[in-house]
């Protein structure tokens, strides 16, 4: 994620901001150093470990070689080399059963661990979700708006803390339920998927608020 904080900075000159990472597991500031893996993350790695076989089905980046990470993601290789080290959780896809995975769930928060369904990959962590890590941020920044946008259930709870929420057309999985807010505005969902959604919400709901 470092890189590609540095990206948009050159890109767009403004500057090294924090972003949430790995599903809200964790927050990179923008002068934190960064390691290629962390205690948490070796925690969670340890867990899985040390889970009884017969919850075996999870397949996580750390069990993947990088050109598996490739397949799974489309990233180029020297991406899905990064995108193997991880700080704060361990996405992954589960092979087993569904009634194995309810046993998996319930091994993992034995031992604390959370798993959220993104929108493609399973991922483990301590519990912190992106709404957690945004309220780090408001509560550092005191922004006067806060607009967030996503595309599956691990947005959820972020889409329905923020002052506006724009759920972005998700072509590949099952749509979102209805979220509160929808009813009143609050949150929108986009017509088109992807990048395009992502910059037509962007700007109307801007328009919007210099308008006001």
């Amino acid at each position: 994620m470092r890189p590609l904080q540095t990206e948009i900075d050159a890109a767009t000159g403004i500057g090294v901001w924090p972003v949430i990472v790995e599903n809200g597991a964790g927050v990179l500031w923008p002068h934190d150093g960064l390691n290629s893996t962390s205690e948490v993350y070796q925690q969670i790695r340890d867990t899985l470990q040390a889970l009884p076989a017969n919850v075996a089905g999870f397949h996580g980046f750390g069990d993947m070689t990088a050109q598996e990470v490739a397949d799974r993601t489309g990233l180029p290789s020297a991406k899905a080399d990064l995108a193997k080290q991880r700080q704060f959780s361990e996405p992954g896809v589960w092979d087993g059963t569904s009634e194995g995975l309810q046993d998996f769930l319930s091994a993992l928060a034995e031992h604390g661990l959370h798993a959220r369904q993104g929108g493609r990959f399973l991922t483990l962590s301590f519990g912190q979700t992106k709404a957690d890590a945004m309220a780090e941020l408001v509560k550092r920044y005191q922004p006067a708006t806060t607009i967030a946008l996503g595309d599956a259930p691990n947005d959820r709870e972020m889409l329905e803390a923020a002052d506006f929420g724009v759920i972005v057309r998700n072509p590949h999985a099952k749509p979102l339920p209805l979220l509160r807010g929808e009813d009143t505005g609050r949150i929108i969902r986009t017509q088109d998927s992807g990048p395009s959604g992502w910059a037509d919400a962007i700007l109307s709901l801007l328009a919007g608020l210099t308008d006001r």
